[in-house]
């Protein structure tokens, strides 16, 4: 549209603001619900720029929201903040350096994310100043993505309903309009209780609970055979009952992360992984009860919204890296084997390119790669709001997600460039919309039919709270 340009300078008035907080954020790592510090340098940064603050959105402390306009359409940008534990690495250097400190990092590009989204609706925010435009733009700090899910629990407490539409991103390797792939998961911890005694003496007076533990692991394990490929299923013990051989457990733990590729096939799933926890424990005469941790869906697409994401990458161009920026690229490539390369040109739908450390192409809008077998809260929000996300090119092609070596490439000039290139085309979205009525509108339609069959359900229990002391014993 002819205000891209415009749009465009205002992002860069205020990148040098928001890179700063990328790398304050990087320099904090903080676990999910933990996120007090990187809410509060979001929140300072709202509050510098000009937003009017909400603070403990859903009653999650670490969840807060700016919006700045007047009236008209409610444009939302989504950002996140939260860490990972064990990623800890020195920022810039092509091996693996952990840092002292507790061992987490952001190896999933979460200081960029929020950062990004945040450079975006400050810019949406000076633009409808400038052009005295009806709209509101709200950047949501949204904490616990990895595995907390608080933005279904955000969703279900009506913080979205307002919203028109929902524009969001993620660090990649290459510069695109999001696939919107994804798989609906829970999280279920199974608590088993026997009884204990004295495994030589009294054997037969015992009942193991982590007998039963390991029998629910070898149950779901022949299920696999029987359930859809496209299906996930993991676990980890949280509680194996003790550290003595010669005691019979008498209480273990195993946490479930079920996953399918919508909601109802994960409701199957659960139904079916119930019974086999029942099973085990029919089998060893314990009890079984079960508390579910998480729950998030799946992915909905929304086909005008990426189609108008693409035309704004195909204006703006790849993002404007250069030879120092592709040196150092390379050189965490050497630390990546030949199959990660691959592997990301193919999640791509792209050729293999040999040779190629930075992204310097843009992916075709019908580039059709490996489906994303990752799980994601914004599936929540896409269910009630139009929501389209975009891949920004913030790391050497091949990097593997959740990694050392995307955490240390986490404050590069390459992620800084990537970073604004793709807050540049979310302003454009957000500006397209609040100038096209017809866009909003037709955006609402798409979503209406996708889910005019299967309406959303929150796959939340509805007295289940948002785990903010979360550990594996929550």
């Amino acid at each position: 549209m002819q205000n891209t340009q415009e749009i465009w300078r205002l992002v860069e008035d205020h990148q040098d603001d928001l890179i700063g907080l990328s790398d304050r954020v990087w320099d904090m790592p903080e676990l999910a619900y933990a996120e007090k510090r990187s809410c509060a340098e979001h929140r300072q940064m709202l509050e510098a720029k000009g937003f009017r603050i909400t603070d403990h959105v859903a009653g999650i402390p670490t969840a807060v929201m700016g919006e700045a306009g007047e009236e008209g359409p409610v444009i939302a940008i989504l950002g996140e903040y939260d860490a990972l534990p064990g990623l800890s690495q020195e920022a810039g250097v092509a091996e693996h350096r952990p840092l002292p400190g507790d061992g987490s990092g952001h190896g999933c590009g979460h200081n960029l994310l929020g950062a990004g989204a945040l450079l975006a609706a400050t810019a949406v925010k000076d633009f409808l100043a400038k052009n005295g435009l009806k709209g509101r733009v709200r950047y949501y700090g949204c904490p616990a993505e990895e595995g907390g899910a608080a933005k279904a629990f955000m969703v279900r407490d009506g913080a979205f309903k307002d919203v028109d539409i929902a524009i969001c991103w993620h660090p990649a390797p290459f510069a695109a309009v999001n696939e919107p792939k994804s798989l609906a998961n829970c999280r279920i911890d199974f608590s088993f209780v026997g009884r204990s005694s004295h495994a030589a003496a009294a054997p037969h007076l015992g009942r193991s609970a982590l007998d039963a533990v390991e029998l629910m692991n070898v149950g779901v394990n022949y299920m696999r055979e029987h359930m859809p490929s496209d299906a996930r299923i993991h676990y980890a013990y949280l509680d194996a009952g003790g550290i003595a051989p010669n005691v019979v457990q008498g209480t273990a733990k195993v946490r479930y992360l079920i996953r399918a590729t919508d909601l109802p096939g994960l409701q199957q799933l659960i139904t079916r992984v119930r019974k086999i926890a029942d099973g085990a424990a029919l089998m060893t005469e314990t009890t079984v009860t079960t508390k579910t941790v998480s729950a998030v869906s799946n992915l909905l697409g929304n086909t005008p919204l990426e189609r108008t994401m693409q035309d704004q990458l195909e204006r703006l161009g790849p993002p404007p890296f250069d030879d120092a920026d592709r040196a150092l690229a390379a050189e965490f490539q050497k630390t990546l084997s030949d199959e990660d390369i691959a592997s990301a040109f193919r999640r791509m739908g792209v050729p293999v390119r040999r040779g190629v450390p930075l992204a310097d192409e843009l992916i075709p809008l019908d580039a059709k790669g490996a489906a994303m077998v990752g799980s994601t809260d914004v599936g929540d929000v896409s269910w009630v709001v139009p929501t389209v996300q975009a891949r920004g090119a913030t790391y050497a092609i091949g990097t593997p997600g959740h990694s050392w070596q995307l955490t240390a490439q986490g404050k590069s000039a390459l992620a800084h460039k990537g970073m604004v290139h793709v807050a540049k085309v979310m302003a454009g979205v957000a500006v397209d919309a609040l100038q096209d009525p017809a866009l909003i509108a037709s955006a609402k339609a798409d979503l209406a039919a996708r889910t005019a069959i299967d309406p959303y359900v929150c796959p939340l229990p509805e007295d289940l709270v948002p785990p903010i002391q979360m550990s594996p014993a929550s």
